[in-house]
């Protein structure tokens, strides 16, 4: 009797080898889910897999949504929300969050169910550390709201819903106010709102169990009149943040008291290089994972400005602007290891994959880019999680 008999050696070695590869190809690889607005020839959400080790964009699928135009990801990466850019939804001056399950093996999108942002244009939403909540940003409506996540990643309707009242200098754009983003604290107790239009960062805090947001009015802090806060960062120190300013194309750099909700601001700088010309309006800002770099783009100049950060203090030093190969750079990602950072260009529809210089954090293209439809929001997440 043969106790091992070769052919079952063989099949067994197969198998090792072929799960073996597949580990190691999904340590390589990073799932990217691109926010668009579908005015245009896009279709919605797109999913596309980046290659690590050559930083090859390859488009696996696209769901149907109307202007989703900013995605978030839950931790535990089974679901995905976006908000959906609309000024009335279900007869109501309001627009939606709409929510996804994500299948790894398909590498595709299926939508769970659809509620009310409570406010008109919703631009902005995150995802609490726990997967519990969903808190976003209504643009138009100038207000935020957090909504409950499910266990089975469906939406509650909102749960919170908060309006902002003011206005600010610059009669065109900050007529009243505009919630342009909303962000989680690492300790998951505070969310800072950008309001464009009050020239203002108001503080909330969460509780993720009732997924509610209050009113804090002991934190948050003003910028200067006029400068249109748009898009916010903590630093991963827990001790800094950052805010970019559309309409003066600036960012500010502020101490964060994580146990108070309290934002002190030691630093304002502009996006642009020395001597330029002002021209055009800022986007996104982001910080680097290993939190050494800050990112901002900027539209007009269409260009990735890089800031080294001072780990002591969390101030900024100028290092370059980098051309994103495209126009309107509205938003980019950084991948979660760092290593490459891709531009997100919503005139020109493509999305360029710039690699990230660990030591400088200067930005070289890799000659790699996909066309993706207007492009306005990129969102990365590793493919073995």
């Amino acid at each position: 009797m043969r106790l091992c008999p070769f052919p079952v050696l063989q099949l067994f070695l197969l198998v090792v080898i072929v799960n073996c590869a597949a580990s190691v190809n999904a340590k390589d690889k990073v799932w990217v889910f691109v926010g668009t607005y579908t005015n245009g020839g896009s279709e919605g959400i797109y999913v596309l897999q980046l290659d690590l080790q050559t930083g090859r964009l390859e488009k696996k699928s696209v769901v149907a949504s109307e202007n989703p135009s900013f995605v978030a990801i839950r931790p535990d990466g089974n679901f995905v929300y976006a908000v959906n850019e609309v000024s009335n939804f279900g007869g109501e001056k309001a627009g939606a969050v709409s929510a996804f399950a994500f299948d790894r093996k398909t590498a595709t999108l299926k939508l769970l169910n659809q509620q009310s942002s409570g406010g008109a244009g919703p631009c902005h939403l995150v995802v609490d550390k726990t997967g519990s909540c969903v808190v976003v940003a209504n643009y138009g409506g100038g207000s935020v709201a957090s909504l409950k996540i499910r266990k089975d990643g469906r939406l509650s309707k909102p749960v919170s819903f908060i309006q902002h009242e003011g206005s600010s200098v610059n009669v065109q754009r900050q007529e009243g106010p505009h919630g342009h983003s909303i962000n989680i604290d690492g300790g998951n107790r505070f969310a800072v709102a950008a309001d464009l239009g009050l020239d203002k960062l108001l503080t909330y805090r969460v509780d993720v169990r009732k997924a509610s947001l209050t009113a804090h009015p002991q934190g948050g802090a003003s910028v200067t009149p006029g400068s249109g806060p748009r898009h916010f960062a903590f630093h991963p120190n827990g001790r800094n943040a950052y805010v970019i300013n559309e309409l003066l194309r600036t960012v500010s750099v502020f101490d964060w008291d994580g146990s108070t909700g309290k934002l002190t601001e030691t630093q304002t700088l502009s996006t642009l290089p020395a001597g330029t010309t002002p021209i055009g309006s800022t986007a996104e800002i982001q910080v680097h994972p290993a939190g050494k770099f800050v990112y901002g783009s900027n539209r007009g100049h269409d260009s990735i400005v890089v800031y080294s950060v001072d780990q002591e203090t969390g101030r900024l030093a100028w290092v370059e602007n980098e051309p994103t190969g495209g126009k309107t750079p509205r938003n980019f990602g950084i991948d979660p290891t760092g290593k490459f950072l891709l531009a997100a260009n919503q005139t020109t529809n493509n999305i360029v994959v710039f690699q990230i210089d660990q030591k400088t954090g200067e930005l070289a293209s890799t000659g790699n880019e996909i066309e993706i439809p207007t492009p306005v929001c990129v969102k990365m997440m590793t493919a073995d999680r």
